[in-house]
This record gives C-alpha cells, sequence and structure tokens, in this order.
C-alpha cells in the first residue's frame, strides 16, 4: 500500500501528466495536476497568469499551492517544469513523498514539445523546433542539479507503468 505522495518532476513535454494519471489509475489512488490545481485557484489560465504577473508571482503561487496541498490520502502529483528549481520546492517534495524524474532525449523532447504546439507553454510558444532543442539545453544546465536530486531517475521511452510499480516497490 503506498503510504507517501508520489510527485513527478521533469522538463514539459516528458509526460508528467499522462504517466501520472497511468500510475494513479493502476494504484487507484487521485491524480493531482499542479498546472491545473494552478490554473483553478488562480481563475486563469498560466500563460495569461504569466502576462499579467510575470514569471516571479507565477513561483511564489506555484510553491503555495504545492507545500499546501490538502489531500488525506497518499496521491500521484505531477508538478510542473520548473517547480523543483525554485525555493525549496525539491527538498520539500523529497522529504514529504516519493520524487521521480521522467527524462526523455533531448531531441525527443524538443520534437515533442514543437508537434504539442505551444499554445498551452507560455515560455516556448513562439520558438521554432530547432530554438525549443537550445531552449531545452538551455534550462536543462539550470533545472539538471535539482532534477537531479530524485528518489528515481526513470527514462519515459516505452515506460511500462507496472514494471515502474514492481521496481519501485510502490
Amino acid at each position: 500500500m503506498l503510504k507517501k505522495h508520489v510527485f513527478l518532476i521533469g522538463f514539459m513535454g516528458v509526460g508528467k501528466t499522462t504517466n501520472g494519471k497511468k500510475l494513479a489509475q493502476a494504484l487507484n489512488r487521485k491524480f493531482i495536476d499542479l498546472d491545473e490545481t494552478f490554473v483553478e485557484q488562480a481563475g486563469m489560465s498560466i500563460t495569461d497568469y504569466f502576462k499579467q504577473y510575470g514569471e516571479e508571482a507565477f513561483r511564489i503561487k506555484e510553491r503555495d499551492i504545492l507545500q499546501n496541498l490538502s489531500i488525506p490520502e497518499a496521491a500521484i502529483i505531477a508538478t510542473g517544469g520548473g517547480a523543483p528549481c525554485f525555493f525549496d520546492n525539491m527538498e520539500w517534495m523529497n522529504k514529504n513523498g516519493i520524487t521521480l524524474y521522467l527524462q526523455i532525449p533531448t531531441a525527443a523532447l524538443a520534437k515533442r514539445l514543437a508537434a504539442s504546439k505551444r499554445h498551452k507553454r507560455p515560455l516556448i510558444q513562439d520558438l521554432s523546433e530547432e530554438e525549443i532543442f537550445e531552449f531545452i539545453n538551455e534550462r536543462m544546465r539550470v533545472r539538471h542539479p535539482f532534477y537531479a536530486k530524485a528518489h528515481h531517475h526513470i527514462n519515459v521511452i516505452d515506460l511500462d507503468i507496472d514494471a515502474l510499480i514492481k521496481n519501485l516497490d510502490l
């Protein structure tokens, strides 16, 4: 029986929501997407929030939502891509649950992000696929040290949720 929250971290587009829903279903647990929770609480899209208040205000509100979740049972929680990299969020998640760093090669991620188009992703909405590749590399130089603190590192290419559960003893 899963006793702790499972926090899914990783770069935008890596599959935190998709794999989080699969993991939650397999474990019969509640799934929470912090980006969706943000939109509900803010009353506007993340893109609009960025435009109106800026990234710093977004990161503060994101931290407040993460660290003040009121969930009676252990849940599967997908974070925003930058959430682990601000304030003490990564340390807080490691202390309050199990962290899984979902990752795929940069080229595959750039293709995925370019194909998904950017209307929901304010940081890359105006970039070409080549610029997205560079953006990922640039951001990963900063983010990787935070992501690397996760309890487990998971390659999501051909991820088998049942095998993941067995390997992690969830």
